[in-house]
């Protein structure tokens, strides 16, 4: 989290305006009207303020406390200070979405985390999670990143008895970066 204190406004100006309709689609049309949403590691607040302004209840989390403060203001949603990892929700949400957060939880504690989510979910709750597209686990430019494929998506989410919805592939929505893949995946409890 030191890299998002440290880089924050940067990292706010490269994805606040990304463009995540399409997915923002796929997630919204499986919930029910009024929903309560997690935005879990919301990073700029992009998708928090989107739920928001289409009457979606919005619980908004990140362990960088700069973005919560970025997020905050930009969102219009108190944004918790909060690690994946410290996750104790019960039963509290329609849906969670994890844009591109997931993927810097280390694969020893991929599981436990998911788990939490899972756990924070309503019964029939969906589940969106954004991964860099590959076998790479490691650091990366200052940040852990723990990168996942088809194959690798589908056997972890299946492995915590989430009913597969959809995986697809992407390129990255943001200016100067349309080569780099992701791999999304859509579950339900």
């Amino acid at each position: 989290m030191n890299y998002y204190d440290l880089n924050a406004e940067e990292f706010f100006s490269d994805t606040v305006d990304a463009d995540m309709s399409t997915h923002h689609e796929k997630f919204l049309k499986n919930l029910p009207e009024n929903a309560c949403i997690l935005d879990a590691g919301c990073g700029s607040g992009r998708d928090a303020k989107l739920f928001k302004s289409l009457g979606y209840n919005v619980i908004a989390i990140d362990g960088s406390v700069e973005m919560c403060k970025l997020a905050s203001k930009h969102s219009g949603v108190n944004v918790k200070h909060m690690k994946f990892q410290e996750i104790d929700f019960k039963n509290q949400f329609d849906g969670i979405w994890a844009s591109a957060s997931l993927l810097h939880v280390p694969s020893f504690e991929i599981e436990d985390v998911l788990k939490r989510l899972k756990d924070s979910l309503k019964d029939n709750g969906i589940l969106y999670a954004s991964f860099k597209y590959g076998d790479f686990e490691g650091e990366r430019n200052g940040r852990y990143f723990n990168d996942l494929d088809e194959k690798t998506s589908n056997e972890l989410f299946s492995k915590l008895d989430f009913e597969i919805l959809k995986i697809w592939i992407t390129n990255d929505s943001r200016k100067n970066r349309e080569n780099e893949k992701w791999v999304n995946i859509l579950v339900k409890k």
